[in-house]
């Protein structure tokens, strides 16, 4: 239990870095060429944990046994995945970084709504109770003073925000996905991150081939790599943590990214609104956690 927490918190750290270096690294590029760039490169990162957790004979295996569940399960959770990318990163372009985050982390508000619709899931009095306090990080973080129902308004008009809600509305679609390719399928972990990660560059490859490349894209190669490279461990020490743990302790624990985008964005950036945006990204988090239990 303790090895298994110990991964959920540094896959928050890795994905919560990953979500400043998006906004700090890169200028110019359409949301569909970085997200494939980054996803080659997270491919390669990651060859050498597949050779050596799974290999390519028990690989060939388990794909030879898929059926149109299995695949249609990889399939629906690359174009989420995919689609919400695109709508993050687009939030990013126009919005700061700890603005953005609070808003996108609140992706179990709209898990449990499709889990109960197309999984038969209960809500409980907490869970009903997280997505309250997950709906009000939304509230907090477009708080600016005013009257009441300002931030409400501005959470309607601000593309940064809209798109912020687009992406956790994909990613939720996705996580739902990825269960029941994980669990209710049995897909081995070790498998999923390299059908996602490709599975995700491969919907966007005709995007990114009509948006083209910048010039830059030679001289960023480094920064590229070192992309891919939280992008492979983020999904490694990830899918590790919900091996070793139940999801109720590691999926509030990996969420915290937030936070920690929030207090890189702020302390390193400069970001107006910080100490609003922390409250926002702590009752992101605390609905997440209630969602969670």
């Amino acid at each position: 239990m303790d090895a298994g927490i110990g991964v959920s918190v540094g896959a928050a750290l890795v994905w919560g870095c990953y979500l400043f270096y998006l906004k700090r690294a890169f200028d110019g590029y359409a949301a569909s060429t970085l997200t494939v760039l980054i996803n080659g490169f997270a491919l390669v990162w990651y060859l050498p944990v597949f050779l050596a957790t799974l290999g390519v004979g028990e690989a060939g295996d388990a794909l030879a046994g898929f059926g149109m569940a299995q695949v249609g399960a990889i399939a629906l959770t690359a174009v989420s995945v995919a689609g919400a990318m695109i709508a993050f990163l687009r939030a990013l372009a126009v919005g700061e970084v700890s603005y953005v985050a609070p808003i996108s982390k609140i992706v179990p508000v709209f898990v449990l709504p499709i889990e109960i619709v197309a999984l038969g899931q209960v809500l409980t009095p907490l869970e009903v109770g997280g997505v309250v306090v997950a709906t009000a990080a939304v509230y907090v973080a477009n708080f600016r003073g005013g009257a009441l129902l300002d931030p409400l308004r501005r959470a309607t008009t601000s593309s940064a925000a809209r798109l912020a809600l687009l992406s956790a509305m994909a990613f939720a679609v996705g996580d739902v996905a990825r269960r029941v390719g994980l669990q209710e399928l049995g897909i081995p972990v070790a498998l999923w991150v390299p059908l996602l990660l490709g599975g995700v560059a491969v919907v966007l490859v005709p995007a990114a081939l009509r948006a083209g490349t910048p010039a830059t894209v030679r001289a960023d190669l480094p920064k590229l790599a070192a992309g891919g490279l939280l992008v492979a461990g983020g999904e490694w020490l990830t899918n590790i943590a919900f091996s070793l743990v139940p999801a109720s302790i590691a999926s509030p624990i990996i969420n915290t990214q937030a936070v920690v985008a929030v207090v890189l964005g702020g302390l390193l950036l400069d970001e107006q609104g910080f100490g609003v945006r922390l409250v926002a990204a702590g009752l992101a988090v605390a609905g997440v956690t209630m969602i969670a239990l």
